[in-house]
């Protein structure tokens, strides 16, 4: 896939240079109370997802810069690990929602959560530090969401007192408005690919190629060539058409329609059209995630 994207990167770095300012005036104006360090990695386990140009750009990074086989297949199996334990959690709290649990109470169990980002060394440094997300780079500072004040439990901010204050969701608006110049500058046929947001597991883990970014692909052989052979009802016959309804039908297609009927979804079957078996609910909801 030949898609340039260094012109919306170099605008998303331009970013990040910004937040890099926000924190050093505040860790300036702030120096007793801001307590981050080389080699303390709280935010390393704090989860929060990142926009499509975030997400983009990581990937990007990591396909760059980590080059080894070995430390490639190490971070790509934190990954998997990673996205696992964040697709059980989400589960969990859109379950709490079914059951009338408040969005604030929800929120505060997932802030509690932790979960190693698979960027994170075993020496606690990060492998893509220098291009790390905009969420890493303003950790430590205090930071307005939803009107609320949130700090990082390690830093010494005295609640109720007035501090320089990050507020996070002009951010967020930003980084959708330069997702969307993504969105605006391909063919896709997601139209609301701007407002996809991921973990970091799952940026390291996507492909985004055609399929993923939703652009219209040509045809192959295989496609074509299946396009073109007559739909089989798996009665042994692919040559005949199926269906009760087709004169032409072999005997065996005669009770198509009742056995798929009853395949999927009818008396004797062993689930319902449509919905998901229990037990392929986590691998199902993973793939799409």
């Amino acid at each position: 896939m030949d898609l340039d994207l260094s012109a919306i990167f170099s605008e998303y770095e331009k970013m990040a240079a910004e937040a890099d300012a926000l924190f050093a005036t505040v860790k300036k104006a702030c120096p007793e109370q801001v307590s981050c360090r080389e080699g303390c990695s709280d935010c390393c386990h704090a989860l929060f997802d990142l926009s499509l140009v975030e997400a983009m750009y990581i990937n990007a990074k990591f396909a760059e810069l980590v080059s080894g086989e070995d430390d490639r297949e190490s971070v790509i199996a934190l990954a998997g690990e990673s996205d696992r334990a964040h697709y059980r959690l989400k589960r969990q709290a859109f379950k709490a929602s079914q059951e009338g649990v408040p969005a604030a109470e929800i929120l505060d169990i997932i802030a509690r959560e932790r979960i190693r980002c698979p960027l994170l060394d075993d020496t606690d440094h990060c492998r893509l530090y220098e291009h790390r997300p905009i969420t890493c780079r303003i950790y430590g500072a205090p930071m307005e969401i939803g009107g609320k004040a949130h700090t990082c439990a390690k830093t010494g901010f005295t609640p109720g007192e007035k501090y320089p204050t990050v507020k996070v969701e002009l951010i967020q608006d930003r980084l959708i408005a330069l997702s969307q110049k993504i969105v605006d500058a391909i063919p896709t046929k997601h139209a609301a690919l701007a407002s996809v947001l991921v973990p970091v597991s799952m940026a390291l883990l996507s492909t985004y190629d055609e399929e993923y970014l939703g652009l219209p692909t040509e045809p192959s052989e295989d496609d074509a060539a299946q396009a073109e052979m007559p739909a089989s009802c798996g009665c042994g016959d692919p040559t005949r058409g199926c269906g009760a309804d087709n004169p032409g039908a072999s005997p065996e297609c005669k009770n198509c329609d009742s056995l798929f009927i009853r395949e999927i979804g009818g008396t004797g079957g062993t689930g319902g059209l449509g919905g998901e078996q229990p037990g392929d609910a986590s691998s199902a909801g993973a793939a799409k995630s």
